[in-house]
């Protein structure tokens, strides 16, 4: 199989190929996984219970800002609440859990890695050209979108969730599997729509997008990340204002990279 070129491979040898990228790609996962799991105390301690504490970056910065300009309420996760665990294995596994998606998160750009390798010898060689820089810039804008859910929308998720409540006499006792599953939630949707650009790239190069259609529904995909900031963000108008202001910049950033190549499409028509 070694002296044949990969173009030429049967419908079970791409199988075969498949096959070893994903196996490859699972161990990455495990190993990081591994690790996370023995450096639990990090993990935990340092990275996911950090945003509930007063100390914790984003609930600093905040309160300064608060300070500066008299506005009190923005001193969020000022009182920190108490994570509960109900059941005999939850922590347990809520370790392991949270040790699997560290090693996705972690893994992340090899992930990509493999899955362009498998899918690079069918490209043309102007194709892998424009793609060469897939890995690098996808994983990069993954990384920011994870940081940015982090460090921006988990805190203020955080504070409204464990301290909303619909009367006094019922008090809040958050189970550790949902804090650790909005965690999770939040951070992994980040990344994912921080991918953005890079999915208008490959849409206008393959023609299903254009610079003319994405303006024309520029007001649409305002109403459509509007919703989509209703959803991974508590149901503030000041979070939502956060989260829609990068959502936006990345889809101006789309419309510039889209009219970018197609110009240089037409260019190379027209010489």
């Amino acid at each position: 199989m070694t002296l044949k070129n990969k173009n030429e491979l049967t419908f079970l040898e791409h199988l075969e190929e498949l096959r070893w990228h994903i196996i490859r790609s699972i161990i990455a996962i495990l190993v990081v996984a591994i690790v996370a799991f023995i450096f639990r105390r990090i993990i935990f301690d340092v990275i996911i219970l950090a945003p509930k504490t007063p100390e914790f970056f984003t609930n600093r910065m905040f309160c300064t800002f608060g300070s500066i300009v008299n506005v009190p309420a923005l001193c969020i996760n000022a009182n920190e609440f108490e994570i509960i665990n109900i059941r005999m294995a939850g922590q347990f596994t809520t370790h392991i859990l949270v040790s699997i998606i560290a090693g996705i998160i972690l893994a992340f750009p090899y992930l990509f890695f493999e899955f362009w390798i498998f899918l690079k010898p069918a490209l043309y060689h102007k194709e892998k050209k424009y793609a060469s820089g897939a890995v690098f810039y996808s994983s990069l804008l993954f990384l920011l979108g994870v940081l940015f859910g982090y460090y921006l929308i988990v805190p203020l998720s955080v504070h409204f969730l464990g301290s909303y409540n619909v009367s006094d006499q019922v008090a809040n006792q958050i189970n550790l599997i949902s804090y650790i599953s909005t965690i999770a939630s939040i951070t992994l949707a980040s990344g994912i729509i921080f991918e953005l650009p890079i999915m208008v790239y490959f849409l206008t190069k393959i023609g299903l997008l254009t610079p003319k259609f994405l303006k024309k529904y520029r007001k649409h995909s305002i109403i459509v990340i509007l919703a989509l900031s209703a959803i991974i963000t508590p149901p503030d108008i000041f979070s939502q204002v956060l989260v829609c202001l990068p959502l936006l910049l990345l889809y101006e950033i789309g419309i510039g990279i889209s009219k970018r190549i197609l110009a240089k499409e037409e260019a190379k028509l027209a010489g």
